[in-house]
């Protein structure tokens, strides 16, 4: 490992190279380090610099502040932008998430110190090769998750680290360190003062990696009696049935493993039980039974998911598979029938899906004839889809689901057009030359307020220049826009808004640090009403989606949306110059 060496994006290495030949250090660090060595694609690349902020700017033609007060500049290369931060030491923590204050400082070792792992207490760049003072190369080998120096320390400054250290050892198929272990246990109740939308983060990342029995783990350093109680008490649940071995809480774990990595069927696999303990009896020869627990499981889950800050979608289709989790019926196509409009056919592929996961997690008694149940539904299922719009004799039954259909997807037009409360209808624009700053302005003064009220901030970043367009349309746009990352965004969050110029287009940007709306809702939204080849497509870390031009044909231009649920949404408003309308 001596002699490794990192692929570095050609970006990456031109901002580092330019901080050195200015005379600063600057290093790749942390999680894309890591990733890197172990084969995996880093999600983003983090570089650390001796350079205090203002000296990084005044390097770099286009950044700007994303955690100033922390050392942190985003420059920005092409259409990507990265994080810069100057070393820096952290103060005192007073509420086990924050630093105090934080000191800038020249000393890469000093940074490294501050950070969790040794796994991401690691550096790189093409002149001095891997800096790895606390042993992270080592412990990859090892595949160990060990704490940097005091693992009790590094907890009380950021409980989150806590669960985090379990999500690492989760995706990376890692152990945790006994130091750590116990440092984890022992501060396991500081995370009552992280935010419900941090551990919901955590939490995801933890069921959605290959190994999410590790929740284990944290029920057994006391990390899910603080956030997530019901658990441990399936845990302690005992299923004295021939159709079970495992306790509630086993089986819960091994039924997560045997489901695909789909955020809605593990969240379903985690929860579906979640009724039983208190409707667990005990008949006269010792034998247990749980009636009707699907129907606690569900009321138990709709608190939790509503506790830990889900969305609304989300929510709305767990609680639901929870609810039907345990529904059975004859592999007749009547009965399937029936079940699709019982359970709802947008999620009954799901439904299936859930069943013969919770099948594979129980006991061998009957397990045959369930499966061969399971199978039959499915046949019946797919030619019911394949076949049933096209038969005459369902024309009444089809025209009913279509029609629930369509109202689906009326909503779902709703949802993306108040965004930016955009009618499809007649549109009048009313275009000039304005100032962007005081477009901008205009269109927040009032959300500033109610940002500052709500302890996050408004940061509007780029030089003073006019361009093309229409004041009331664009501000309107702008303004909505804002407000929709505000609700996405967490206390002590920054909204950036920013913008370039072309020679073609015009560009502003509306970035949150929240949760954003997932890429997968996204998606959905789109992918029903567009049919060409680029109408609906991949770009960067989420969907890049134009919004029809029907919408917006007036002003000449178009939204893109990018978001990656753990960082956010960006929201791209791109206008055709002058020269180009």
């Amino acid at each position: 490992m001596e002699n490794l060496r990192i692929t570095l994006p050609e970006r990456v290495d031109r901002i580092i190279t330019i901080l050195q030949n200015h005379g600063y250090e600057a290093y790749a660090v942390g999680g894309c380090v890591r990733d890197s060595i172990l084969g995996r694609r880093p999600e983003d690349w983090d570089i650390t610099t001796s350079a205090m902020p203002e000296e990084t700017k005044a390097l770099f033609h286009r950044t700007f502040d994303t955690g100033i007060e922390h050392g942190t500049v985003t420059v920005l290369m092409g259409d990507e932008g990265f994080e810069v931060t100057t070393y820096r030491i952290d103060g005192e923590y007073e509420d086990s998430r924050h630093p105090k204050e934080v000191m800038f400082t020249r000393n890469l070792k000093e940074d490294l110190l501050r950070r969790d792992f040794t796994i991401n207490a690691m550096a790189y760049n093409e002149k001095d090769g891997l800096v790895d003072i606390f042993g992270g190369i080592r412990d990859i080998k090892d595949n160990v998750i060990r704490c940097v120096g005091n693992a009790r320390e590094r907890f009380s400054e950021d409980a989150l680290r806590i669960l985090r250290g379990v999500r690492f050892a989760s995706q990376l198929g890692f152990r945790i360190e006994e130091g750590t272990r116990c440092g984890m246990e022992k501060l396991a109740h500081t995370l009552k003062k992280i935010s419900a939308e941090r551990i919901q983060a955590e939490l995801v990342k933890i069921v959605m990696s290959d190994r999410p029995e590790l929740l284990r783990d944290a029920y057994e350093l006391g990390i899910t009696g603080v956030f997530l109680p019901e658990f441990d008490r399936i845990m302690d649940t005992e299923q004295e049935t021939p159709h079970h071995i495992y306790s509630v809480g086993e089986h819960t774990l091994h039924a997560m493993k045997n489901i695909r990595g789909d955020k809605v069927l593990r969240l379903t696999m985690l929860l579906h039980d979640m009724g039983k303990p208190a409707l667990k009896t005990v008949d006269e020869d010792g034998v247990a039974h749980f009636k009707k627990h699907a129907a606690e499981s569900y009321e138990i889950t709709k608190r939790i998911l509503k506790r830990l800050k889900f969305d609304n979608d989300t929510i709305h289709k767990v609680t639901r598979l929870v609810r039907y989790h345990d529904y059975r019926m004859p592999s007749t196509a009547k009965d399937v029938r029936r079940a699709m409009n019982k359970i709802g056919e947008d999620i009954f592929s799901y439904y299936m899906e859930v069943r013969r996961g919770d099948v594979l997690a129980q006991s061998m008694y009957q397990r045959e004839e369930k499966i061969q149940n399971l199978d039959e539904i499915e046949r019946l299922y797919q030619e019911i889809i394949e076949n049933e719009p096209n038969n005459p004799d369902t024309v009444k039954e089809f025209s009913v689901k279509t029609g629930t259909a369509l109202k689906r997807i009326e909503h779902l037009i709703q949802s993306m057009l108040k965004i930016t409360r955009l009618d499809t209808g007649s549109i009048l624009f009313e275009k000039g030359h304005y100032s962007i700053s005081n477009v901008i302005s205009n269109a927040i003064s009032e959300l500033t307020t109610r940002a500052a009220s709500e302890k996050k901030e408004i940061i509007i970043d780029g030089a003073e220049q006019k361009f093309f367009c229409d004041m009331e349309w664009t501000g309107e746009a702008i303004g909505n826009i804002v407000k929709n990352a505000l609700d996405h965004t967490n206390s002590g969050g920054k909204i950036h808004i920013s913008w370039e110029q072309t020679p073609i287009m015009f560009r502003i940007r509306i970035s949150d640090n929240g949760h954003g709306i997932s890429p997968e809702d996204i998606h959905h939204i789109f992918k029903r009403f567009y049919r060409s080849k680029n109408a609906c497509h991949t770009s960067g870390v989420g969907l890049g989606l134009p919004l029809t031009k029907a919408i917006i044909e007036g002003q000449g231009g178009f939204l893109s949306v990018q978001s990656e649920c753990s960082q956010g949404t960006t929201f791209t408003l791109s206008f055709l110059t002058e020269s180009q309308g």
